[in-house]
């Protein structure tokens, strides 16, 4: 749980620049790809990350620019991606102009199920992120596209530092 703005900040800073080297990498062919006909694909997947920022701080009663969940999915990967951009941008706007530190101890009502301080609901946010990038992931691999490093260097990465990659037993 989040007791401060700055640290919300600072680890939304790192947490949405992860997300958004995934969604720059996207192609528009590889938003279709799923694991099996009927699951989600990728570009559902990078969609909702992009709506489920309105759909979790909606429910603070935080105000920002951002889709919601009923918005259709874009047909380009480029659309997608600037999309998350701009409503990250005005989701840190929004908590640094409406909020307080005071704010994040608040408890406020989640989908009728839960009752979450705000600062926990920002932690959740970011939980949540993590992941589907994770989920994300595979199915970039089964798209052909090199996964960029998150939390460390991702195999491709490797050699690019003069590396080789970890043997995986």
């Amino acid at each position: 749980m989040f007791l401060t703005i700055d640290g919300f900040v600072k680890a939304w800073e790192f947490e949405s620049t992860s997300t958004q080297k995934m969604l720059d990498v996207l192609t528009d062919e590889s938003l279709k790809q799923s694991v099996k006909p009927n699951d989600r694909t990728l570009g559902g997947l990078a969609w909702h990350i992009v709506t489920a920022l309105q759909s979790i701080m909606g429910q603070t009663g935080l105000t920002f620019d951002a889709p919601s969940h009923h918005a259709t999915v874009p047909t380009t990967a480029n659309e997608i991606a600037d999309i998350y951009r701009q409503a990250s941008q005005s989701l840190i706007k929004a908590i640094k102009t409406q909020w307080t530190d005071e704010t994040l101890t608040e408890s406020c009502n989640m989908f009728g199920q839960f009752e979450w301080a705000k600062g926990f609901s920002l932690s959740m946010l970011i939980n949540h992120q993590i992941h589907h990038r994770g989920q994300m992931t595979i199915l970039m691999r089964q798209a052909n596209l090199i996964v960029p490093g998150v939390y460390g260097p991702a195999k491709e990465e490797w050699s690019q530092m003069g590396m080789e990659a970890p043997a995986i037993l």
